[in-house]
């Protein structure tokens, strides 16, 4: 079985080097954002899931669980779906889903 993931210490983000105490460009604010504000490259924790209870079961199921690790892969051309790492795997979601996953960047 493979080991939760912890939160790191410094990492490669958004093409840059950074300690726990900076964050990723993309955000606006420092402190948590949206999973849909992430840019690409950029990494971060999962802090809550909100939304109706129908939506916020289905990210939960589909492993969008506080404290799990994501990371931003790629866009589609027009922006939406977004493509996500978490728990060893690659998932998209559109833009509408993911504004109800908030995430700490790191």
């Amino acid at each position: 079985m493979k080991n939760q993931e912890t939160f790191p210490g410094p990492v490669q983000v958004c093409g840059k080097t950074n300690a726990p105490s900076s964050v990723c460009e993309h955000c606006v604010n420092p402190e948590t954002c949206t999973l849909n504000k992430l840019g690409i490259g950029c990494r971060g924790f999962v802090v809550s899931v909100k939304g109706d209870p129908e939506v916020r079961r289905r990210l939960l199921e589909m492993g969008f669980c506080a404290g799990t690790h994501i990371e931003v892969i790629r866009r589609a051309p027009l922006g939406d779906p977004i493509e996500f790492r978490l728990r060893g795997y690659h998932l998209s979601l559109r833009d509408e889903q993911a504004r109800y996953v908030q995430v700490l960047p790191n």
